[in-house]
This record gives C-alpha cells, sequence and structure tokens, in this order.
C-alpha cells in the first residue's frame, strides 16, 4: 500500500471549481439522506428530546462539501437538523425552536467554513500540517459556539431547566468536535480518490498482512478496554492508539483517517451494544477526540515529509535534465567555437581525395594506363575520405549523446579523439597542441562523451585566452598520468594566466573573462568530474604556465 500525496497548487479552490461539487437538487437530496442515516446511527441517547450523545458524524460530512464548494450546502444542514427532529428523534419541541436550532447550526458552521475557505486559504487536501490544524481549530470554535447558542434557544422552552441544558451541552460540544475531526477529514481524502489525485492504493499481499495486523490489535484493544467492567475499562484506551499510530506511521494521513474512522465506528457500536449511559459515552468520545487528534496530526506529519521527499527527489530528477540539457548545448557550442576549422579540416581531405580521384581518371584514360600509380592515388584518396570521416564520426558521437552513457572505454583512444576535434582549431589559430600520454593507461568506465568534454572545456578555455593576447608561441599540452589510485589528467598552457579577481570563484555559473563567453563550460565540467567520483581544480594560474587538473578514481571507475 502506498500513499501518493502532490501538492495542490490552487488550495481549496481548485476543487470546488470542479462542476461535480457545484450544488445541485440531486446532489442536495443525496447529501440530505446521507445526513439523515448518519443522525439515525448516531442517534443513541436522548434528553428531554435534545439528542446528547457525542457523536455527530453527519455534521463532519456536510461540513466537508461545504469546504469543498461554498456555504450553500448549509441548506442541507439546516433542512437535515429540521428532519432528524421531526422523524429521527420525534421530538416535541415547538416549532419556533426547532427552526432557531437548525439555523444555529447552519449558519455557525457556514460561516466556519467561509472563513476557513477564505481568510485562512485552507488547501481541502490537507497535503500539510498547517492545514489540518486549521480545519480542527475552525471545526472546534463551530462546535463550540454551536454549543452556546444551542444552549441559550433550549432556555426559551419552559420544560428545559438550566441544569439540564448543561447537560446536554457539553456532549453536543464533545459529539460535533469529533464528528468533524473524524469524518470531514475522510470525506475530503475520499474526494482526492474521486478526483484522481491518489489514495491508498497498491493492492498487495503485504497490504493485506499489514489490515489483518491492524484489525487484530484494534480487536485486541477493543476487547480489553469493554472486557472491563463499567467504566473501568477507560484506563485501558491507551491501547488504541498502538494501531492507529501504527498506520498513520506506515501510511501517513490516509492510513491515519481509514483507522481512525473504523476505530471510532467500532467503538460507537460497542458502547451501545454494551449499553454504556450519555455520560460514560461522553468521557469515552473525549478520550477518543485526543486519539483522532494524535493520529491526524502524526499522519500528517509523516505524508507532509513524504510529500517534501518526493518533491526533493523530483527537484533532483528535473535538475539532472536540465544539467543534462546544459551538458549538451555546451557541446554544441564548444564545436561551433571550432566550426571553421573543423570544416576545414574536412574539406582539406575532401578536396585532396577530389584530386587524387582526378588524377586516377585521367591515367586510366590514357592510351597507356600507369596503374600502379593509378592504385595508389586510389589507396591515397580512400585515406583522405577516412580521415574526413572520422572527424565526422567524432563531432557526431560528441554532439549526438544526450543522456550519460556509462561504459568501459581507452583513455588513450579518447585522448587521441579529443585531439583531432581539437588540433584543427588550435592549428588555425597557430597554437601547438601536444599529448603526453604513457600506452599503460588503463582501461575506465564512466562516459566517455562526458569526459571528452571536460577536456574539450580545457582546451577550448586555453586556447581562447592564447589567442586574446595574440601571442605567436602559443602551446597547449595535454597530459594524462596512472596513479595507484586514480587517473589524472592535466591541460597546461603558456598563456596570459587568470586574474586574481576570478580565480577563486572559477568554477561558479556565469564566471568568465570573455566577453562572447556565458561562464558555464567550467560549472559542467565541475559537475562531469564529481558524478565520476573524482575532483577538478586550478593547479596554477600562473602566466606561461597555467594549469588544470582533474582526477578519475580507479576504484570508482572499475564499478
Amino acid at each position: 500500500m502506498t500513499t501518493e500525496v502532490r501538492p495542490v497548487t490552487g488550495g481549496v479552490n481548485s476543487i470546488a471549481h470542479s462542476p461535480f461539487w457545484t450544488m445541485t437538487p440531486a446532489r442536495g437530496g443525496a447529501l440530505l439522506l446521507a445526513f439523515l442515516a448518519l443522525e439515525w446511527l448516531s442517534s443513541i441517547h436522548e434528553f428531554m428530546s435534545v439528542p446528547i450523545t457525542a457523536w455527530n458524524p453527519g455534521l463532519g460530512v456536510v461540513f466537508a462539501f461545504m469546504l469543498l464548494s461554498s456555504p450553500i450546502y448549509g441548506l442541507v444542514l439546516f433542512v437535515g437538523v429540521i428532519v432528524a427532529e421531526l422523524v429521527v428523534l420525534r421530538t416535541d419541541l415547538q416549532w419556533p425552536i426547532i427552526i432557531a436550532l437548525a439555523a444555529i447550526v447552519a449558519l455557525v458552521y457556514g460561516a466556519a467554513a467561509m472563513v476557513t475557505r477564505r481568510a485562512l486559504r485552507l488547501d481541502a487536501g490537507l497535503y500539510h500540517v498547517r492545514d489540518l490544524f486549521v480545519l480542527l481549530a475552525s471545526g472546534i470554535a463551530a462546535a463550540l459556539v454551536t454549543a452556546v447558542l444551542v444552549a441559550l434557544v433550549l432556555l426559551l422552552d419552559e420544560r428545559i431547566a438550566l441544569d439540564n441544558i448543561l447537560v446536554a451541552a457539553t456532549p453536543l460540544l464533545v459529539g460535533d468536535a469529533i464528528g468533524i475531526a473524524v469524518m470531514t477529514p475522510l470525506t475530503l481524502r475520499l474526494v482526492m480518490l474521486l478526483q484522481g489525485r491518489a489514495f491508498l492504493s497498491g493492492y498487495s499481499r503485504h497490504l493485506t498482512i499489514e489490515i489483518t495486523l491492524y484489525g487484530a490489535l484494534a480487536c485486541t484493544a477493543l476487547w480489553i478496554i469493554f472486557g472491563s467492567a463499567g467504566s473501568g475499562g477507560l484506563k485501558y484506551f491507551y491501547l488504541l492508539f498502538v494501531p492507529v499510530v501504527l498506520a498513520a506511521v506506515r501510511h501517513g494521513f490516509d492510513g491515519a483517517c481509514l483507522a481512525l474512522a473504523v476505530t471510532q465506528f467500532a467503538l460507537v457500536g460497542l458502547m451501545h451494544r454494551f449499553g454504556y449511559d450519555a455520560q460514560a459515552f461522553t468521557e469515552m468520545q473525549t478520550l477518543m477526540l485526543v486519539l483522532t487528534g494524535t493520529g491526524l496530526v502524526v499522519g500528517a506529519v509523516v505524508s507532509e515529509r513524504k510529500q517534501t521527499a518526493e518533491l526533493v527527489q523530483f527537484a533532483e530528477e528535473r535538475l539532472r535534465e536540465k544539467e543534462a540539457e546544459a551538458s549538451r548545448a555546451a557541446r554544441f557550442s564548444l564545436v561551433s567555437g571550432m566550426a571553421s576549422a573543423l570544416a576545414h579540416e574536412i574539406n582539406q581531405p575532401m578536396t585532396a581525395a577530389r584530386a587524387l580521384a582526378r588524377s586516377v581518371q585521367h591515367l586510366l584514360e590514357s592510351t597507356t594506363p600507369d596503374l600502379p600509380r593509378a592504385q595508389t592515388n586510389i589507396g591515397n584518396a580512400i585515406a583522405q575520405i577516412d580521415h574526413a570521416g572520422g572527424v565526422v564520426r567524432r563531432m557526431r558521437d560528441f554532439l549526438r549523446r544526450g543522456g550519460p552513457h556509462v561504459s568501459t572505454f581507452d583513455i588513450r583512444t579518447m585522448l587521441d579523439d579529443t585531439m583531432a576535434l581539437a588540433r584543427p582549431d588550435a592549428t588555425a589559430r597557430g597554437i601547438d597542441l601536444l599529448l603526453s600520454a604513457g600506452t599503460g593507461l588503463p582501461a575506465a568506465h564512466g562516459d566517455r562523451i562526458q569526459l571528452q568534454q571536460v577536456l574539450l572545456n580545457l582546451v577550448r578555455n586555453a586556447t581562447d585566452a592564447i589567442a586574446s593576447v595574440s601571442q605567436t608561441d602559443g602551446r597547449v599540452d595535454i597530459a594524462a598520468v596512472s596513479q595507484p589510485a586514480h587517473v589524472e589528467f592535466s591541460v597546461r598552457d603558456n598563456g596570459p594566466g587568470i586574474a586574481p579577481d576570478i580565480a577563486d570563484r572559477l568554477f561558479e555559473p556565469l564566471t568568465t573573462s570573455r566577453q562572447q563567453g556565458l561562464g558555464l563550460g567550467l560549472s559542467i565540467s565541475q559537475g562531469i568530474v564529481e558524478s565520476h567520483g573524482g575532483r577538478i581544480w586550478l593547479h596554477s594560474r600562473a602566466p606561461g604556465a597555467t594549469e588544470f587538473r582533474f582526477t578519475l578514481p580507479l576504484e570508482t571507475l572499475s564499478q
């Protein structure tokens, strides 16, 4: 079983604007029937035609719809209270008092819903602990105001004394509060299911085992509680915290809502079955209210942390995608900067191949064909075409790669390909490009194109620095040395060096000394090297001896 938590950016209004929740006669009638059914099930105790059972689930359901859509659902509450008094309780209260009671309940909870929606900006998905506290605070405050106003209205009936009112007020307050605490969050989360925003999903054998375990724990706790004589079972009520808190910790807010609803209905049914009086019922429900608050808070905290972890994971995935896009864009930028030299590198062998082919054509057309010479020219033409094809292949491989591709590759071959791509541009600028690498370099395991990009970035930066001062004896040395624990690469140039004011922040994004540069090359290079388990640094910034180095751990590469 998994709980998927997704942020609702539009708050409560993103759900309320759905046509599904707009008040219509059919939906209002269905909700009214549900309210009356719950009132019939929960009307266990009565005192002088006043319901005093500390359990009001119908109110919690209707209040959820008032939060989802608008206080217009208060009409259902108004009609429901009147019909419940007449049909369920068969009250003998006078009509003005009945209407006044219904109006108080509808208006108070309608006002509470409006304030909660508009002023307190409740997110009806209850994805955050803050929204849970807002819901519980507004619900309990409305229950308190309702209890006081109902008590004052009942005093208008001459048959009901003040002490009788006080007897009914406490369970009325507790019943409304726990009805909202248990049923309103459950209803709102069920709405998330209907809206396709996930609830408890992922049926599996493990889920069945967990449900069985929770049920066994709850049944054991209830058996101990109700197995004790009288109200003595209250001292064992804390045992119900075990299954509820376990469900909340395992499955977050949704698990807490389900566990609390099942526990509450089972508890009410058993209290009715064992004939608990109104006072004992209220005491038990007060404890249940504490359990409900605890379970909901634990579930909300767990869900919020899961949501935060999912958002962090999503952000990391997006960051990796953007880094890959930036890396690929940087590769295009590198090649575009060397485009003229690379085009010349391709055009030169193709021109030579064309001339050799012409020569072969003339040799074959002569009266005495020189076949050995023609064969030699054909071989040279093929070699020139292969050279041009190699340049194209290297460019294609370098540019085409999208996401990371880890494989085992030969370091020397990677260095040769880098030289083949970088040399035309360096030669066009009059800069010597030299490679110093032994034959005993080990095979590496990583992304060959990404590491090649790091070297090209460093070489390109070196050639740009030398060209910027029109240096005539420019030189860039690339070296690779195998150490016991890593392979160390270096790119050294005899250019003008690096200014002290940017040396300490070279690897920060947007740091560059070139007017046309974006300042992303070294930052991307650092990310690539570090993702391979190595590090990159400026070894020397001195004029005539500027040097960058980076390492690749052999134990990381060999995994």
